[in-house]
């Protein structure tokens, strides 16, 4: 009995000691575990900041809400690298936003010049008949201008006293031209200078009649333009009885503004359009560039040659004409639309596309403008052949690029719009 208690006692004495011993392994795990701050501390991104999903140029260093929105802000995520100048957009966003991209292509540049000017009269085309002696004017074929005249037609009779005189000449010549020939060729030749034919003069010689009145026939066909004689009227040797202008070629005269001018060279094809005529296109060539420019108007003439044999156009219409200028260059240029590019008077920059793991990005470049060929630019510098550009959209990219914080062209820096105010 007495060995029992004795063993009894030893037995609840070494489970103590177990205890013990198993409570004091136990014990530094379980402080460590408590004491361990990193259990207790908000779970933080690696860049530390805080934005808004709806307005991600706002940025803070710890959570709250959105000072334009109110909204709950949200950890930066930490793919993104905020030291990136590239602002990445989502096809969805891509097709919403209207963006188009094209890849920047070389070629032989033509300038397109638009150019407004008046069908005028050919001056070459212009011819005066005047009176070769002096008379009266006893018959008047002509009445009006504008008056279609054919080539040899009687325009008006005129009686001469010179002319009866110098017909008497002729026949006392005659007689006498075997003795005296010089004389005699100089009365014919007298006749001669006043219009009047050969078989006339041959008939007067011969003494079967006389003429009593010159007829005056046009030297070219054309339309009147000025009458200057009455029936009746009489005229002294070298006035203009009419002045005639032949409108089967007519000249287009162009206003060519200061800054054009280098672009528009004589043997540059055009084509015009005038109001008369809707969709009639009219052809030619420039023949002559004004060597002045006009101090008022700033603008030099350009003259087109145009056949009108038609008779469609008339002097004093207005016509629009576009010429095509080809730039000559010893390289092909680079060119882009001119949707392309963003400009404020001393930068223009475009906006470049490049892909990455699937996803699109676009960063802006500056660009160094060439000549304005109309729709299109000429790149001097800046693109390379093979890039890929927006070409549509240009200032939805470039908003999305202000908003993010990112470089644009308002903002070349990238600093944000809105800066987020921080929490006291």
């Amino acid at each position: 009995m007495k060995n029992f208690v004795q063993n009894k006692y030893l037995f609840a004495g070494l489970t103590l000691v177990v205890g013990i011993s198993i409570g004091w392994l136990l014990q530094p795990a379980q402080t460590e575990t408590k004491s361990s701050p990193e259990t207790h501390e908000h779970a933080t991104n690696d860049q530390g900041q805080w934005t808004c999903s709806m307005h991600p140029q706002i940025r803070q260093n710890e959570p709250g809400s959105c000072p334009i929105c109110g909204m709950e802000l949200i950890p930066v995520k930490s793919d993104i690298n905020t030291s990136d100048l590239t602002i990445k957009m989502s096809p969805t966003a891509m097709k919403l936003a209207n963006i188009e991209t094209s890849i920047v292509g070389s070629g032989n540049a033509k300038k397109t010049i638009m150019l407004n000017g008046k069908v005028q009269i050919n001056e070459t085309l212009i011819s005066k008949i005047s009176a070769h002696f002096h008379g009266r004017i006893e018959k008047l074929h002509v009445n009006f201008t504008g008056e279609q005249i054919r080539k040899g037609q009687l325009l008006a009779e005129v009686y001469s006293p010179e002319l009866v005189n110098a017909q008497k000449e002729l026949q006392m010549t005659y007689k006498d031209r075997a003795t005296n020939p010089v004389l005699y060729q100089s009365a014919r030749k007298k006749l001669k200078n006043w219009k009047i034919g050969e078989s006339e003069i041959d008939r007067i010689e011969k003494n079967d009649g006389e003429i009593l009145n010159v007829k005056i026939h046009a030297h070219h066909g054309g339309i009147v333009l000025k009458r200057n004689v009455a029936q009746g009227d009489h005229v002294q040797m070298g006035d203009i009885l009419f002045e005639l202008a032949n409108l089967s070629n007519v000249w287009l005269m162009l206003d060519v503004y200061e800054s054009d001018i280098q672009w528009v060279n004589p043997g540059d094809q055009i084509q015009f359009t005038v109001a008369s005529f809707p969709g009639k296109s009219f052809e030619g060539k420039i023949s002559y560039l004004d060597p002045f420019i006009d101090p008022k108007s700033r603008v030099a003439k350009a003259r087109v040659n145009v056949d009108n044999r038609e008779g469609m156009l008339k002097p004093e219409m207005f016509a629009s004409a576009i010429l095509k200028s080809n730039i000559s260059s010893e390289k092909e240029d680079i060119i882009i639309p001119k949707t392309a590019v963003m400009w404020t008077g001393k930068k223009s920059v475009v906006y470049i596309k490049t892909t990455n793991n699937e996803s699109i990005h676009f960063q802006m470049r500056q660009v160094t403008l060439g000549p304005n060929l109309g729709e299109s630019y000429i790149i001097n510098e800046g693109l390379d052949e093979g890039e890929e550009i927006v070409i549509n959209g240009t200032f939805s990219v470039d908003a999305a690029a202000q908003l993010a914080g990112k470089p644009s062209m308002m903002n070349p820096e990238g600093e944000a719009t809105t800066k987020g105010h921080k929490h006291n």
